[in-house]
């Protein structure tokens, strides 16, 4: 028998299960579905499970593994407390916590309101601090777990017209690392990714000389996929991954070196 085909056959995810927030469409989606190829059981959150949900939710089954959407308004502290309650009922464990719940409201500051920063803050932070503390008593009794937060190269960088949504994503990014510390003893790691300009169907409606001034942008002239941040997602959430913790990884495409 040949030793390399045996090795192919090996998913980096096997017997584990993950929590993604705000996964029934988009890159939350993308990620499921790579993670439940590489064997993972998902659990996954959005606002509403509606058909699109329900679709999700079959997709990700159809792949061999167990799926279950869940409504949660992710920044909601006791809404999630109930939510991991529930994902550990019918999972009975919970080894990888993906952050990606989030939205925007892009405005110069000077005509920013106080409930556009307080809903974006709210929506891509607080709720990952809720995740956080309700997870992370779960990990640290399995002593294992690895936790992923979505950010943004804004969070690294920053951009005109998003102060709310690169102070969110700036803040995913330093809970990470701080985490990292915290719990890195009980074999818990926290990472974050920081995608770059991602073909997406919000990206896609950009008029074609916006798409084209981007791309000059970026070394490789091209905006990424989202099986790119799935891949760099998989990377983190598996065990190739198990001397890696407080780092943001950029996906790029080399656009903010």
């Amino acid at each position: 028998m040949n030793h390399y085909h045996i090795i192919d056959k090996m998913k980096l995810l096997e017997g584990k299960t993950a929590l993604i927030t705000g996964a029934a469409r988009g890159i939350g989606k993308a990620l499921a579905l790579k993670f439940a190829q590489e064997g993972a059981n998902i659990a996954f959150t959005d606002l509403v499970i509606d058909e699109n949900g329900k679709a999700t939710e079959e997709e990700i089954a159809a792949l061999g593994v167990k799926a279950k959407g869940y409504a949660s308004n992710a920044a909601k502290f006791d809404e999630t407390e109930g939510v991991v309650a529930e994902v550990m009922k019918d999972f009975g464990r919970i080894d990888i916590l993906v952050n990606n719940a989030g939205i925007t409201k892009d405005k110069l500051m000077l005509r920013m309101g106080e409930s556009d920063w307080d809903a974006v803050i709210a929506v891509n932070l607080k709720s990952a601090f809720n995740f956080i503390h309700a997870v992370l008593p779960i990990m640290m009794k399995q002593r294992q777990g690895s936790i992923i937060n979505m950010a943004s190269v804004v969070g690294v960088h920053g951009n005109a017209g998003q102060a709310n949504y690169a102070a969110s994503k700036a803040g995913l990014i330093a809970l990470a690392k701080s985490i990292a510390q915290e719990v890195g003893s009980r074999n818990i790691r926290a990472n974050a990714i920081a995608p770059g300009f991602i073909e997406t169907a919000m990206t896609a409606a950009l008029p074609d000389d916006v798409r084209a001034e981007w791309c000059k942008k970026i070394p490789l002239r091209r905006g990424g996929q989202v099986e790119d941040i799935a891949n760099v997602a998989t990377f983190l959430a598996s065990d190739m991954s198990s001397y890696v913790t407080g780092q943001v990884i950029q996906v790029d495409g080399g656009m903010n070196m």
